[in-house]
């Protein structure tokens, strides 16, 4: 994923209304992994024809592929490093075809005060659309 840099936030140091993204493309490479490590090879992540089959355009990325990448924005890049997810929910709104660009937003909406955790808004897009929309519940790092 293509990202500026950004330090590590604490819960201290986290806003709401704070907000990170990234953006990478997905590629047929990191689908097969993906499929490979997951154990789910369901053809229609895997073979475009299966897919079409199915009436999707083209092969399809796992949409909890899209949630990993989600993941991965909160616990390496924004709060960053530490971070822990409590929960993360989403709804999967569009096919995100594989080899495309995706961009995935957080944005800090309540911080939690008696838990110490902070509840973010998560989001993937695909050209300018919503593919993916949610939240996470997460422990911030530590100072």
């Amino acid at each position: 994923m293509s990202e500026i840099a950004v330090p590590r936030h604490t819960y201290a140091s986290l806003n709401v209304g704070d907000h990170f993204s990234a953006t990478r493309t997905v590629t047929a490479e990191d689908v097969r992994r993906f499929a490979e490590v997951s154990g789910d090879d369901n053809p229609i992540h895997l073979d475009p024809e299966a897919a079409r089959a199915q009436g999707f355009p083209d092969a399809i990325v796992h949409g909890v592929f899209l949630t990993a990448l989600v993941s991965k924005v909160l616990g390496r890049d924004f709060p960053g490093a530490g971070a822990v997810a409590v929960s993360i929910t989403c709804k999967f709104l569009r096919p995100v075809p594989v080899d495309s660009e995706v961009t995935v937003e957080v944005q800090v909406a309540e911080k939690l005060e008696r838990f110490g955790h902070v509840r973010m808004k998560v989001y993937v897009y695909r050209a300018g659309k919503m593919a993916m929309g949610g939240e996470a519940v997460l422990i911030p790092p530590k100072d």
